[in-house]
C-alpha cells in the first residue's frame, strides 16, 4: 500500500504540488500496526487535483476534501487548510486554503495524528508526534479546553484512539473530557454509535469501558448500563446489555439479534428447545453474557438430534405418500409435531421410526 501511496504523491508533486500522507497510517506504521485508508494532504485545491486525477470524486469539496480510487487502494485527498469558524461544536463551516504544512497540521485532532510521511517514504514531524507515540499518550493539539468544545467528536475520538492504540488519555485531556462531556448531547447518534463501535470492537474493550466511566460521559451517551455489563467477543452482545434500542439506531438484522439475546437471557439456556430456537450463534453469546464458556456451548448444542428443519429424516413428500395425500395445509402442523419430537429427544432422528410414527398417529 505504502508503494501505491507514494506513486500518488509523486503525481501530485509532478504538477509542482506538495502532498504527504498523515494522520492514521502514518502512525500505525510508526508503531507497527496495520492500516486500511490512507489520508494525503496536499497544497493543491481540489479542482487542482481533478485535474491530475479525472476520476475523483468531489462530493466533500466544499471541506477542502476529496476521495479517489487509484490501483484499488482507497484515498482521502485534503487541501492544506485553516478551519476558521465552527458551527454546532461539531461543524466548520468556514475553511481557508493554505500553502503550509506546519500550519495545517496544527488544525488537527491529537498529536499522534500529525506524523507525515513524504514521497521519499520519510516520516516528517513536525509537532513532536513520535514522542507521544513512543510515550504512548493521546494528547491534544493547542488548547484542550478550546479543542474540544470546537468539536465535540473529539471528546469520543480521544477514547476510541485511547483504547485502540492502548495509550494513556493526557491528564488535561481526561479532565476535560469529563468537563465537557454534557456537550456529547449535541452529537448525533449515528456518530456516537460509530466511535462506541470502534470502542466495544477493540480488543482493548475493557480499558475503553474503563475510560469512559472514569471520564463519566456514560450519562451523557446515555449508555447507564455499561458499568453492569459483562463483555462478549461479539459486539452486538454488548449492545444487547445496554438496553438502548430506543436510543440509538440498528438495522433490523441487529435488532432481531438483540431482542433474541435478551429473550434468552431469561429462559434456561440448555434446554433442548431453546439451544435449537435460537441456534449456536445466539446461544454462543449469551453464554458468554453468563459466564459459560463457548466450548461448553458447543458441546451442548451438537448433542442435538437435529439443528434446523431441514436435517430432519422425513420429507413432505414421504408423509404424503404415507398417507396417500396430495401436499396441503394438513403438511406443518405434522411437520412441526415431528419437528417438535425430534429436538425434545422424544423421537429419534431415524427415518423408518418416523414414519412408522406418521401412520400411527396420522393415518
Amino acid at each position: 500500500m505504502l508503494k501505491t501511496t507514494i506513486k500518488v504523491l509523486k503525481k501530485i508533486e509532478e504538477k509542482g504540488y506538495k502532498a504527504y500522507i498523515v494522520g492514521g497510517y502514518p502512525r500505525d506504521l510508526y508503531l507497527n500496526k496495520k492500516s486500511a485508508d490512507v489520508d494525503i494532504c496536499t497544497n493543491a485545491t481540489p479542482k487542482e487535483l481533478k485535474a491530475i486525477f479525472p476520476n475523483v470524486n468531489l462530493n466533500s469539496e466544499k471541506y477542502g476534501s476529496i476521495t479517489l480510487i487509484f490501483s484499488n487502494v482507497h484515498f482521502e485527498i485534503t487541501t492544506f487548510r485553516k478551519e476558521i469558524k465552527y458551527e454546532n461544536n461539531r461543524i466548520p463551516v468556514k475553511i481557508e486554503y493554505i500553502d503550509d504544512l506546519l500550519e495545517d497540521l496544527k488544525r488537527r485532532d491529537f498529536l499522534i495524528n500529525t506524523l507525515c510521511i513524504n514521497s521519499n517514504g520519510e516520516f516528517i514531524d513536525l509537532l513532536g508526534a513520535r514522542d507521544d507515540l513512543d510515550a504512548g499518550i493521546v494528547r491534544m493539539i493547542g488548547k484542550t479546553k478550546y479543542r474540544l468544545k470546537e468539536d465535540i467528536l473529539r471528546i469520543l475520538r480521544a477514547i476510541r484512539f485511547a483504547t485502540t492504540l492502548n495509550f494513556e488519555l493526557d491528564k488535561e485531556l481526561s479532565k476535560y473530557i469529563t468537563k465537557y462531556g454534557y456537550l456529547l448531547k449535541k452529537l448525533s447518534y449515528e456518530r456516537k454509535k460509530e466511535e462506541l463501535d470502534k470502542i466495544f470492537s477493540s480488543p482493548n474493550v475493557n480499558y475503553g469501558i474503563e475510560l469512559i466511566l472514569k471520564t463519566k460521559i456514560d450519562k451523557y451517551l446515555e449508555i447507564p448500563k455499561l458499568s453492569k455489563i459483562t463483555v462478549t467477543s461479539s459486539l452486538i452482545g454488548i449492545w444487547a446489555q445496554l438496553d438502548v434500542l430506543d436510543v440509538y439506531k440498528f438495522n433490523s438484522n441487529e435488532q432481531k439479534t438483540i431482542k433474541l439475546i435478551n429473550e434468552l437471557l431469561n429462559k434456561d439456556l440448555f434446554d433442548c428447545e431453546n439451544l435449537y430456537k435460537y441456534g449456536l450463534y445466539i446461544s454462543t453469546i449469551v453464554g458468554e453474557i453468563k459466564g459459560v464458556d463457548r466450548k461448553t456451548v458447543n458441546e451442548q448444542f451438537n448433542k442435538l438430534y437435529i439443528t434446523n428443519r431441514s436435517e430432519m429424516n422425513i420429507t413432505s413428500k414421504d408423509i404424503c405418500e404415507i398417507l396417500d395425500k396430495k401436499p396441503g395445509p394438513f403438511l406443518n402442523p405434522i411437520i412441526t409435531d415431528i419437528e417438535g419430537k425430534i429436538v425434545r429427544k422424544e423421537l429419534l432422528n431415524d427415518k423408518d421410526i418416523l414414519k412408522e410414527y406418521v401412520k400411527s398417529n396420522y393415518m
